[in-house]
């Protein structure tokens, strides 16, 4: 284990000890400690590049290897003893290593410095946490497919201004979310490949003057390329940034999602049914139950907007190269990290269990005159020109609704009054079946193009797996 007493590497340039305060104000242990992986990590790879460069012999490599191997063990089964005063989780590491070999250890850290090793440690651990979201994304994109399959034909009310708009099915609705992800997952992959340069061998901001192959280490830990520039390598989180405005994005779907999980689930709406697993009820009110899971990641958006903020304010005023500041650039970034997996997860687990309402949702698909259109559509197809049938709808709808009635139900008699050229097979059109089955082109409501779009969908997610 590490000595918590043990002189900062630091230190020998300080005649006086760091106030306790200080070292309890700057220390990022507590929180920085969860990149050890990658920390050990980064220095077994610099520690090879550093032997095949011959700036360390093959036993002092080797000891220095099995040396971090032994404390990453330690680390897994919590025996490591974290310190501190020994600041953050690159020098208790460093600390512990020193103990286990001696003089080696303290030739690890030739040719680099904490300021592009933590900037290497953040990009691999994000790098790694990216690939992890991005395969949540791919399963909740399963769970909306076969969601989507499920109830392809299930009629809902389309809502503009949250009034009825048209009639939609809730196949089609689905798949609205699932593209969704896909922008979200395309974002996340670009800036995945932005992040994956390697800041190692920028040192603290000018470099180094050992012999140092920055390529080879790259290509080790599985870099795309080394970073051109060493001030840039140090001081940047653009990438930090970008990952966090990627999931900002994806958490405002996902609270637009909850939002009309919410409302659809209100006995105002009542139009499907949340899983007893996924709600909660009420310390007082026996008969409540709360969609308290969408209302979560509804409300974790807004903590995700925040990180976003703080990260760019963070960086706004920074001169180059490397400032303390950007010790609180990891919490932000971890926590969004954290929660987003959560949020993703919660959904995934939530959506199997969801039950559509059928009944209830075509009833309210046919509340708002949803069908209007269909009828201008119809009598355009007459020879009316549209702003013309636009206001024989319009009428016929005024006098729909001084009757307390929806259009469907008017009689041809009725309905003739506003235009001849309505005729009988009018009222094929003016259910809601007939209205999503007349949408039945690339990208639209009927359900064989939501079926149609299901299965452009499954091909290439499994040529993608291919």
């Amino acid at each position: 284990m590490n000595d918590s007493t043990a002189a900062k590497p630091w230190a020998g340039r300080f005649t006086e000890p760091t106030d306790a305060f200080v070292e309890a104000f700057t220390a990022s242990v507590g929180f920085d400690r969860r990149l050890y992986r990658q920390d050990i990590a980064g220095s077994i790879a610099h520690a090879r590049m550093l032997v095949r460069q011959g700036i360390l012999s093959e036993a002092e490599g080797a000891d220095i290897i099995a040396g971090l191997e032994a404390i990453a063990a330690q680390i897994e089964r919590g025996e490591f003893n974290w310190s501190v005063p020994l600041e953050d989780v690159h020098m208790n590491i460093e600390a512990a290593l020193i103990t286990a070999i001696g003089e080696a250890g303290k030739r690890l850290h030739t040719g680099r410095s904490r300021n592009d090793q933590v900037a290497t440690d953040i990009r691999l651990w994000l790098r790694e946490e990216t690939d992890a979201i991005l395969a949540a994304i791919d399963r909740l994109q399963g769970v909306l497919l076969d969601l989507a399959e499920r109830e392809a034909d299930s009629v809902m009310p389309g809502l503009t201004h949250l009034q009825v708009a048209q009639p939609i099915t809730f196949g089609h609705h689905m798949m609205a979310w699932y593209e969704m992800l896909e922008r979200d997952a395309g974002r996340l992959a670009d800036c995945r490949r932005r992040m994956n340069v390697m800041p190692l061998g920028a040192a603290a901001l000018a470099g180094t003057s050992f012999p140092i192959d920055r390529d080879y280490t790259a290509a080790l830990l599985g870099f795309d390329a080394a970073a051109e520039n060493s001030l840039d390598a140090v001081s940047d989180r653009d990438f930090a940034i970008e990952f966090t405005a990627a999931a900002a994005i994806l958490m405002m779907h996902l609270s637009r999602w909850s939002e009309e999980l919410i409302i659809w689930s209100s006995a105002q709406f009542g139009l499907i049914e949340l899983s007893d697993a996924y709600c909660t009820g009420s310390s007082i009110m026996p008969q409540k139950k709360n969609p308290d899971v969408p209302e979560l990641v509804r409300g974790k958006s807004a903590r995700i907007f925040g990180h976003l903020l703080a990260l760019l304010t963070l960086m706004k005023g920074q001169p180059l190269a490397y400032n303390k500041d950007n010790q609180e650039d990891k919490e932000p970034l971890f926590d969004t990290v954290d929660n987003l997996r959560g949020s993703l997860l919660a959904f995934t687990g939530m959506l199997p269990g969801l039950q559509c309402r059928r009944e209830r949702m075509r009833a309210a698909a046919m509340a708002g005159y949803a069908t209007a259109t269909d009828l201008a559509d119809y009598l355009v197809r007459r020879g009316l020109p549209f702003r013309d049938a636009h206001e024989v709808v319009g009428k016929a709808v005024a006098f729909g609704v001084a009757g307390a009635r929806d259009l469907a139900e008017l009689s041809l008699e009725e309905l003739r009054r506003f235009s001849p050229a309505i005729g009988p097979d009018v009222f094929t059109i003016l259910t809601p079946e007939g209205s999503v089955a007349a949408r039945d082109h690339h990208g639209g409501t009927a359900p064989a193009q939501v079926r149609a779009a299901i299965a452009r969908k499954r091909a290439r997610r499994a040529a993608a797996e291919r």
